[in-house]
């Protein structure tokens, strides 16, 4: 949901679901030794303002910018060496609530979108627009991996025989065995992120036809944002 609040600033709102997912098969040497993978469904929030370089008053198109505050819930999970669905943030990989100083992560966390693309006006009414985003995070826990490899009898103690198998994947591929407590797992100095492209196909007409239907005198006012009488 878009409002324009003047030529060239406009209010908006998106929800989201996608889906991330990563796997270690794919990466480099190391990563495949270590043999991790994930999924996780997102949902998002976003709400923020965008900035049009040019006004649909003058030209038919304009690229923008737009950023805001975004709020989302993610639940990374793996498939087990049994073939069950198995997610992994109540299995303290890394030893979050049983290790000093280790906490556990929050699934619902704050995000900052930043997003720039353009659009241009099919009509009136309708506009169409490509778009690219990212999403700065505040954690490294996406994908459930992070710091460091904890000790393996303390995991088995804490959280059982599944958050061992799942720590370390390694050897289910015939490489070396779980790692001694303190090895690198991740780089939690390097936090998440995701990205995206975005075909958009945005349709003013929903407010604009009840009030032609309406007669309301705001009508012709309002629509002097977004339609340019003649084309160039």
């Amino acid at each position: 949901m878009k409002y324009d609040l003047s030529e060239h600033f406009v209010a908006r709102t998106y929800f989201t679901l996608t889906t991330l997912k990563a796997d270690d098969k794919k990466g480099n040497a190391n990563m495949q030794m270590r043999n991790l993978n994930f999924k996780s469904k997102v949902f998002e929030w976003e709400l923020g303002a965008q900035y049009n370089l040019f006004s649909f008053n003058d030209k038919w198109w304009t690229p923008y910018v737009a950023t805001g505050i975004a709020v989302y819930h993610f639940n990374p999970f793996t498939t087990a060496p049994d073939g069950t669905k198995t997610y992994l943030a109540p299995l303290s990989t890394e030893g979050q609530g049983f290790i000093d100083g280790v906490k556990p992560y929050k699934l619902t966390q704050i995000a900052i979108p930043i997003s720039f693309g353009g659009e241009y006006a099919i009509n009136e009414d309708m506009r169409v627009g490509l778009e690219f985003g990212i999403r700065k995070l505040f954690t490294d826990n996406i994908d459930d991996v992070s710091k460091s490899y904890v000790d393996q009898a303390a995991l088995l103690a804490a959280r059982g025989q599944t958050a061992v198998d799942l720590a370390y994947r390694g050897d289910e591929i015939g490489t070396e065995p779980y790692p001694v407590a303190g090895t690198t797992r991740g780089n939690e100095k390097l936090r998440d992120g995701w990205y995206f492209a975005a075909v958009t196909f945005t349709v003013r007409s929903f407010v604009s036809q009840y009030k032609r239907i309406a007669g309301l005198p705001a009508y012709k006012r309002d629509k002097k944002v977004g339609c340019p009488s003649t084309r160039f």
